[in-house]
């Protein structure tokens, strides 16, 4: 196990590690540097303590054997016999990285009565589909889900396996990972191949979405990824594809769940989904307070679409959490996406970038949204939302 230690004689309490911290994990108690809960174990603070006082001490495994692992995987997610579209978007990937590495792509397929549903994974771009169909994975359970995944994953060794993070591939894939023993990148909006190095580049926003940062896993397999949802793209259904569906029986005991499952309940707070949503219009902080966002709200309804806004506007209280685009909200690729007095800033840009067609309204020329921009109309909001809502009305 790794671990991080503060040696009580050394420590000065000089804070110089507090100021090298970038997750507040350390804070001063009578003179002396505490470690809290939060730490990550990252060693950004070791380096800067200029008294030696911090002591990092990190697990050393063997490198597994690269050439032993083969193959891209997608963990597929389904509910009450139904397929969550990131699925079918992380097969269209996977079907790209599979090519340039010369493998099969394969789906993993888990539930009760659901092996109907393997054909679908195959004409999405599966070569094989491994289906686990058993009455105990009827409903989603960490425990069993991931004692499955994990077997499989020893039994056949992808080097890439990839799920959808969404609140189940979140709480999947990680448990996942540490039986594995192997690295875990999560919410990731790009992913690509090193060649030369035959190994997974995965693009994520970091440190709130201010940088991008692109992270591997050298020495150890298999490479795992979550991916948002609406950023990757399917390939259309191809029913006359052929793959091959392999059934795999399991140990009753990986099966067995400390948790009992009771019943599913529907959020029915939340009106609109944005992400499955095909025309957005979202309002940030150039509306300048919450008396303004019906300009937003009118564009929307006239153009039946959805009602986006931009972190600032909902940590401002402006708008509800539901309505958030962004690394820390929704992830959205609708046709027709129109950011009204949104500047631009990486964190919003992650979670909409993949849209057919991006407008971007502001009246500051230098705005970094309209590098992301399709069309741009520089412009004051208040002059050209209200235009733009009396012009839609007037066709219809």
């Amino acid at each position: 196990m790794s671990s991080i230690e503060v040696l009580e004689e050394r420590c000065v309490g000089c804070e110089l590690c507090i100021k090298a911290c970038l997750y507040d994990a350390i804070e001063m108690r009578d003179g002396i540097a505490v470690i809290k809960d939060n730490c990550t174990l990252c060693g950004a603070c070791v380096e800067p303590c200029k008294f030696d006082a911090i002591i990092l001490r990190q697990e050393k495994r063997e490198a597994v054997e690269l050439s032993d692992y083969r193959g891209v995987w997608v963990v597929a997610e389904q509910r009450a016999g139904v397929l969550h579209d990131v699925s079918f978007e992380l097969l269209g990937k996977g079907r790209e990285l599979a090519e340039e590495l010369s493998v099969e792509l394969s789906a993993v397929l888990l539930g009760s009565g659901v092996e109907d549903l393997a054909p679908q994974l195959i004409a999405r771009g599966a070569d094989r589909v491994y289906v686990v169909d058993e009455p105990e994975l009827e409903h989603f359970l960490d425990e069993p889900y991931s004692n499955v995944v994990a077997e499989l994953i020893g039994r056949h060794s992808p080097e890439i396996v990839l799920t959808g993070a969404t609140s189940m591939g979140r709480s999947l894939i990680p448990r996942v990972a540490v039986q594995v023993k192997t690295g875990l990148t999560a919410d990731c909006t790009g992913l690509a191949i090193d060649d030369k190095e035959r190994l997974l580049l995965q693009t994520r926003p970091a440190f709130g979405g201010n940088i991008m940062a692109t992270i591997i896993c050298p020495d150890f397999r298999p490479q795992m990824a979550t991916v948002r949802h609406k950023v990757m793209s399917a390939l259309d259904a191809d029913p006359s594809r052929k793959g091959e569906i392999v059934r795999e029986k399991m140990d009753a005991v990986l099966l067995e769940s400390k948790v009992e499952y009771i019943e599913f309940v529907k959020d029915l707070t939340q009106t609109i989904n944005i992400a499955d949503a095909d025309i957005i219009v979202s309002g940030g902080r150039g509306l300048g307070g919450p008396e303004n966002f019906h300009l937003v709200e009118e564009l929307a309804e006239a153009m039946g679409g959805a009602v986006g806004a931009s972190r600032a506007a909902v940590d401002a209280g402006w708008v509800p959490y539901s309505h958030q685009v962004g690394q820390t909200g929704k992830t959205v690729q609708p046709k027709l996406y129109i950011a009204c007095g949104i500047s631009g800033a990486v964190q919003h840009l992650a979670g909409m970038q993949s849209s057919k067609t991006i407008v971007a309204i502001n009246k500051d020329p230098d705005a970094p949204i309209f590098h992301a921009a399709t069309y741009g109309i520089v412009g004051d909001l208040f002059d050209v939302l209200p235009a733009l809502t009396k012009s839609l009305k007037a066709e219809l």
